[in-house]
């Protein structure tokens, strides 16, 4: 009987331990929640703080408040939106045929669950915000990798913002990776061996006997994983980290993830297709805040700057790197969303907004409406989201270009 008493006073105290970390937790989510909503109420909105969360154990948290974040850490005005498409976007445009196949095979990059007929429907927009996007920007080009970026978007925000924000960060950060070459690309992917060497010499020396380069990290870095981990949520985190990182902190977390996994390596035949094989199948089970910590951390300790001297990649021009400084200069003047509201509300009245201004009127009505109603629907659908690699082999003329 006394045993009896006694382990059931143990289940009560181990209970009781469990439900005082879950009280914690949650109570940390809502301090979080309460500071993220005073920086975005701020003004002029504190970005930088705003950054700092994203980057802080659990992101965004939510993506409720990614709608709200995301578009101020890419200096993009809600209440400013691009209309939607035109219905001959598609005509005669020369990337139309690349773009309509990659969506067709992005099948798996949609809730499970979805009705066909409502995931295509979603894959149409899909079509029509990249071409949008190309065909308003003709210095950019469309590589096959660049609809898993769009698709997230347009799965969080909903059409007419992903447009306005893929937009901007295919100026910034994706701006090296929509060269009409691959060069750009291939002086970003350089910078993955003097990370590892920063941190582990001995595991540098071991990838450059094997002669695997870093191609492996292909489609990591130009889909910022979304092409590669198969939960939604961890895509979702890492998009928060990156959306308020430097452009090249995608491959600062390439290398952290290759450093994760240094023993498995170092155990491995030092042969490149052997070595090759191992790195490119990316583990679903990494540690992802312990990665984004390490990786945030090794950035400061060795920025692109530094190692492009050590490693004589100055040599090389980055459109990305260069016009980051000024990008994040640009988003430290924002107005708050109440304020901007405001603004719009005011100049309605007075007749200062064009008849064809996206919140107008009725249509300003039914716009929040549908923001609402999406927020509503994208919410609860995050929750079953989930990203596979597609069955076919992942862009292999896209690759070549890289020999």
């Amino acid at each position: 009987m006394a045993m009896k008493k006694g382990k059931k006073r143990q289940q009560q105290s181990t209970g009781a331990r469990v439900n005082g970390n879950a009280q914690r937790k949650e109570s940390w989510k809502e301090e979080k929640l309460v500071q993220i909503h005073q920086y975005l109420n701020s003004d002029p909105v504190d970005v930088d703080n705003l950054r700092r969360a994203a980057v802080s154990e659990g992101g965004l948290l939510t993506d409720e408040l990614r709608r709200k974040v995301w578009p101020k850490l890419l200096n993009v005005n809600v209440y400013n939106l691009p209309a939607r498409p035109s219905k001959d976007v598609r005509k005669n445009h020369k990337d139309f045929n690349q773009v309509l196949l990659d969506v067709r095979r992005s099948m798996k990059r949609f809730p499970k669950g979805m009705r066909a007929d409502t995931r295509q429907v979603l894959q149409e927009k899909l079509i029509d915000i990249i071409l949008v996007i190309l065909q308003k920007n003709p210095a950019l080009n469309y590589y096959q990798g660049y609809h898993d970026i769009v698709v997230t978007f347009l799965l969080v925000v909903g059409e007419r913002l992903a447009i306005a924000m893929v937009e901007t960060l295919s100026k910034h950060h994706l701006r090296d990776f929509m060269d009409p070459t691959m060069d750009s690309t291939k002086h970003i992917l350089n910078y993955l061996f003097p990370i590892l060497e920063e941190v582990d010499p001995e595991l540098h020396d071991f990838m450059l006997r094997s002669e695997v380069g870093s191609v492996f990290a292909l489609s990591w870095l130009i889909t910022w994983y979304g092409h590669v981990l198969s939960e939604f949520r961890h895509i979702l985190r890492l998009y928060d980290f990156f959306l308020a990182s430097h452009p090249l902190m995608p491959i600062y977390f390439a290398a952290v993830i290759v450093l994760h996994r240094e023993k498995v390596v170092k155990r491995t035949e030092c042969d490149m297709a052997m070595v090759h094989h191992l790195l490119s199948q990316i583990p679903q089970d990494l540690p992802y805040e312990e990665l984004i910590s390490q990786a945030h951390s090794l950035f400061n300790r060795a920025p692109p700057s530094v190692l492009a001297r050590r490693a004589a990649l100055q040599s090389r021009t980055s459109v990305t790197i260069n016009c980051f400084t000024d990008f994040q200069k640009t988003t430290r003047q924002q107005r708050p969303d109440s304020v901007l509201r405001r603004q719009l509300l005011r100049g309605r009245e007075r007749g200062g907004v064009a008849p064809d201004s996206p919140l107008t009127g009725a249509t300003a009505s039914n716009q929040l409406v549908k923001m609402a109603f999406w927020g509503i629907s994208a919410t609860l659908g995050a929750a079953v989201l989930a990203v596979a690699q597609t069955a076919v082999d992942w862009a292999p003329e896209f690759i070549v270009q890289l020999f």
